[in-house]
């Protein structure tokens, strides 16, 4: 399956490439299509993150929405629960983000998070990368953040994290680990007054704690995504940190900062610490070249530990 080929498949197309995706990763097929689709990003890739139930699938449609309205094709990748049984996803992408399925501007694709705990599936940055290649935007909604469900910021171009009124997420948001991650901080619920005031203002307090990695300041948005408030605002930031990104250089960096640390935690997953050690004591470095495929690298350092075994 090529990139031409799925721009003039549509959705049954992509859904198709995807699902080969999900069952062979490694085949020859799957890894052409994604050296390929690595050489020609073309959408700003959004990640919303925070704990379950602070309405992240809600504001990732009113996302959707206000992206269709500009006329910006979009695609969203939403990472589910797992079943214990299956293994597949438990919420379908049709209950968890409201969208017209009829739209050929907008794809939804749900993956199972299995046993994986970064908030991530196993296979979102092959799907987000065929995606990046054919989409103006792509969305990445999480399962729902703890203190170690960090791995959308190895992803995302921007992390958007929810924190919901009256709930104590501003605390969870304080926690190390988390409060290093986003770029956005969105107070879900802004409807509820007096309550998402007071949780902005105690996140925004905490921006004290925070880095984004950059010289990027984070910002701290109300959001109603019943009513709409703020949603202008929210599209505004996104827009503003994705100009913020383009200058000097930054996203590439950005970007090949985490194709290096995806490579070292592939390798991690599939041959332990000693895999690691191993490739160093052999004079290897994990390190990419600027502009190198981190998919043909994983390949290359793989079968040399393959061979040492």
């Amino acid at each position: 399956m090529t990139l031409s080929a799925l721009r003039d498949g549509g959705k049954r197309a992509l859904a198709a490439a995807l699902a080969d995706l999900e069952r062979n990763p490694e085949g020859e097929k799957a890894q052409a299509l994604l050296d390929v689709a690595w050489r020609e990003p073309k959408a700003h890739v959004v990640g919303v993150t925070g704990p379950p139930g602070v309405g992240k699938s809600s504001l990732c449609a009113a996302l959707v929405a206000a992206w269709r309205k500009a006329g910006k094709t979009v695609g969203v990748i939403a990472v589910d629960p797992s079943s214990r049984s299956s293994g597949g996803a438990l919420l379908g992408d049709r209950v968890r983000i409201v969208h017209d399925s009829a739209d050929e501007g907008s794809f939804v694709r749900s993956m199972a998070a299995r046993d994986r705990l970064g908030g991530l599936a196993d296979q979102t940055l092959a799907a987000m990368v065929v995606m990046r290649a054919l989409f103006d935007r792509v969305l990445i909604e999480t399962v729902g953040v703890g203190q170690s469900e960090t791995d959308v910021a190895g992803v995302a171009d921007t992390v958007v994290f929810c924190v919901q009124p009256g709930s104590g997420d501003s605390l969870q948001f304080m926690k190390a680990g988390i409060v290093e991650i986003p770029h956005l901080i969105v107070v879900t619920k802004a409807d509820l007054g007096a309550a998402a005031e007071r949780a902005r203002t105690d996140v925004a307090g905490a921006l004290t704690l925070a880095t984004a990695g950059d010289d990027w300041p984070v910002k701290t948005l109300a959001v109603s995504s019943r009513s709409g408030t703020g949603v202008d605002d929210l599209m505004a930031a996104l827009e503003a940190h994705r100009s913020h990104l383009a200058a000097d250089n930054r996203l590439a960096v950005a970007r090949h900062r985490q194709s290096e640390g995806w490579v070292v935690e592939s390798l991690r997953e599939r041959f332990g610490r000693e895999g690691i050690a191993r490739l160093g004591r052999l004079g290897f470095d994990l390190s990419l070249k600027p502009g190198a495929q981190p998919f043909l690298r994983l390949r290359e350092l793989g079968a040399i530990l393959g061979e040492k075994r």
